[in-house]
């Protein structure tokens, strides 16, 4: 929900953050958490906001960092995923395997 400390163009970058997130098939509760979090952010960054953490500040923006990982694709399964299929194949030295190990075993 739109704050009223926010500008007309925060309200619309809001609502265009919380449509994407949506579109993408994410909860509406997600959406507006995201959205609230990433114009914060901006208005932290840009001086818009009264206090803002360090962290805010000095970070890169939500949106360079999203664009970052927007292109890097699927990863396949975590590394904690593989490993509990490991457990499952009852595969022996799991423990000290590699991701890249983990997944030789198990496939």
């Amino acid at each position: 929900m739109p704050q009223q400390a926010w500008s007309k163009k925060r309200e619309r970058q809001y609502e265009h953050i919380k449509e994407s997130v949506e579109d993408r098939g994410g909860s509406d509760k997600r959406a507006k958490e995201i959205a609230a979090r990433t114009v914060n952010k901006d208005r932290a960054q840009s001086g818009e906001a009264e206090e803002a953490s360090k962290t805010s500040t000095d970070d890169m923006s939500p949106q360079r960092r999203g664009g970052l990982r927007s292109h890097s694709g699927a990863q396949g399964r975590t590394k904690a995923q593989l490993y509990e299929d490991a457990k499952r194949q009852h595969v022996k030295g799991r423990s000290t395997m590699t991701k890249a190990e983990l997944q030789k075993a198990v496939d």
